[in-house]
């Protein structure tokens, strides 16, 4: 079957050559041009193991920030496949507000290789939710969009469901680490029906952006309620943070 779908892509390809996902001219494949590729910076070891921020000097296997020893998450561990800023923030927001759900396929791509760690440790990959008021007005979710072509690219189970926002929020922009916290405090939580899908098995959160990390902590103590093992979680980008040292 595989190779059946692969020979009809090819031969679309022939019919329809593919475009670049940034300016749409002509391409080998979908992606981005070298340009735009060039200018996002990905992440490389070495890496807080706790939350993903990266270091500047290598303290070894499993070293954490000074602020992730300080208070520890309510996630294991964390990474992200690059940087948030300004190259990369113009391909998220199209995938989040610009109506570009075929840019999830590009970032799948990504956090397969930033994430190939945790994905061999997870047993369900699932995708941080949308109020559904929210996802009425955008028409879908963008963290699915990225878990779907991830799940099944790595082959981890993709349990879109289990977790669900029931409480509406504002955004997270412009808000304080506090407030961040304060703004989505009780507002995810797993399907009762679903609580089976979840329980004893390790959970991989796949979200857009690491900013604070509020959201997928509210997210992993909504989880971890329902007995799932272990929550990590996998992002597109993070945002550069002046990072205490590892002790």
């Amino acid at each position: 079957m595989a190779q059946f779908i692969g020979a009809i892509q090819r031969s679309l390809d022939l019919i329809l050559p593919p475009l670049t996902l940034d300016d749409g001219a002509p391409a080998q494949g979908r992606g981005l041009s070298p340009a735009a590729f060039s200018r996002i910076t990905f992440l490389e070891a070495p890496v807080c193991d706790g939350c993903g921020a990266p270091f500047e000097v290598d303290f070894g296997l499993g070293a954490r920030c000074m602020t992730c020893v300080a208070r520890p998450r309510a996630f294991s561990r964390a990474r992200a496949a690059c940087i948030y800023d300004d190259e990369s923030r113009d391909l998220v927001l199209k995938l989040k507000h610009g109506d570009r759900p075929d840019l999830g396929g590009l970032f799948a791509g990504w956090l397969r290789r930033a994430g190939a760690e945790l994905l061999a440790d997870a047993d369900a990959l699932v995708p941080v939710p949308l109020h559904p008021r929210r996802l009425l007005a955008r028409r879908y979710n963008q963290a699915a969009e990225i878990a779907r072509p991830l799940a099944r690219r790595s082959g981890v189970a993709y349990l879109p469901d289990s977790l669900t926002r029931v409480r509406a929020s504002t955004g997270q922009g412009g808000r304080s680490a506090a407030g961040r916290v304060s703004n989505v405090a009780g507002a995810f939580a797993v399907d009762p029906a679903r609580s089976a899908t979840v329980a004893g098995r390790r959970i991989l959160l796949i979200d857009d952006v690491f900013t604070t990390g509020a959201t997928v902590e509210a997210c992993a103590e909504a989880l971890q309620g329902a007995g799932a093992a272990r929550v990590d979680v996998l992002t597109v980008a993070r945002v550069r943070e002046a990072v205490p040292l590892s002790i």
